[in-house]
């Protein structure tokens, strides 16, 4: 996919959202230690390479979602993090999404001309259920970031986040079920307690997908298809489009890059009932599913 990075694979399970985490499961099919923590090769300086004209392959404002088959605050990847901040550091024209489990790592890990955040990266926790949402977002509150969100996937009981999303620092709230071996249910009533919160602050909620096993009115639907996952999500009309994020992307030079010449998504037949179109990067047209026009 061309909007995620990943500089290293492999990660530490440390909360119920872990165990059933989909880069272990896909890993054990490759027959692969998904606990095995190493830098990538070919992936690691992914945001820098070119194409032969000499372009960024990554455009200026593109979303770069990072370390999704691992944790960007990971104490094994201590050694690789600087590097990594360094290309953000060299892309300040990119939007990177940081997602943790770790909070509580962060501030001891920040680079040392972060001042109170850079423009270009949104930072957010990972909140499975009501007692990693009242660990992890206080620590979200006092970090220095410009751009927060709030990622519950996947979610596994009811969190409520009203009182959170009063204090006005959070941007976006992503929903998503779970899927892979040991699945467990992912409730109606909870997604739309989530959506309704978020509504009443205007602030964007994306319900990514029903998850493979999905319980409304009582009743247990067993999903399996990714797709319909996402087509349910979207049907459902729980995803809400609150007030815009305004990221200032700049050159290398500190200028301001023009609205007009930042990355406008492409979205094809197969992505119009997606519930991620809200925040997807778009499609690649990479021609796989075969309707690329």
């Amino acid at each position: 996919m061309h909007d995620i990075w990943n500089p290293w694979h492999g990660c530490r399970k440390c909360s119920e959202g872990c165990a059933n985490c989909y880069m272990f499961y896909l890993d054990a099919m490759r027959d692969q230690d998904g606990s095995h923590i190493y830098r990538t090769k070919a992936g690691f300086r992914y945001p820098l390479s070119k194409d032969r004209s000499g372009a960024y392959k990554v455009k200026s404002g593109e979303m770069i979602r990072v370390c999704m088959t691992s944790d960007f605050f990971l104490e094994e990847a201590d050694e690789w993090r600087e590097e990594a901040w360094d290309i953000i550091r060299r892309r300040p024209d990119v939007k990177f999404f940081l997602l943790t489990k770790r909070p509580e790592r962060v501030k001891d890990h920040l680079p040392s001309d972060w001042g109170d955040g850079w423009e270009n990266v949104m930072f957010n926790v990972t909140c499975e259920n009501q007692k990693r949402a009242d660990e992890r977002i206080p620590l979200l509150h006092e970090l220095p970031f410009k751009h927060k969100g709030i990622m519950c996937a996947p979610l596994i009981g009811p969190v409520e986040i009203r009182d959170y999303l009063a204090q006005g620092q959070i941007e976006q709230v992503l929903c998503d079920g779970e899927n892979y071996g040991g699945t467990r249910p992912c409730h109606y009533e909870w997604v739309k307690s989530l959506h309704d919160a978020c509504r009443e602050f205007n602030i964007t909620f994306v319900f990514c997908s029903t998850g493979r096993r999905f319980v409304k009115d009582g009743r247990l639907y067993q999903i399996d298809d990714g797709k319909i996952q996402t087509e349910q999500a979207y049907r459902s009309d729980l995803s809400f489009k609150g007030k815009p994020m305004e990221f200032r992307l700049t050159d290398v030079f500190g200028n301001e890059i023009p609205k007009e010449e930042l990355y406008v998504p492409y979205f094809g037949k197969h992505c119009q009932n997606c519930s991620m179109k809200i925040t997807c990067n778009g499609c690649s047209r990479c021609g796989k599913c075969g309707t690329v026009q």
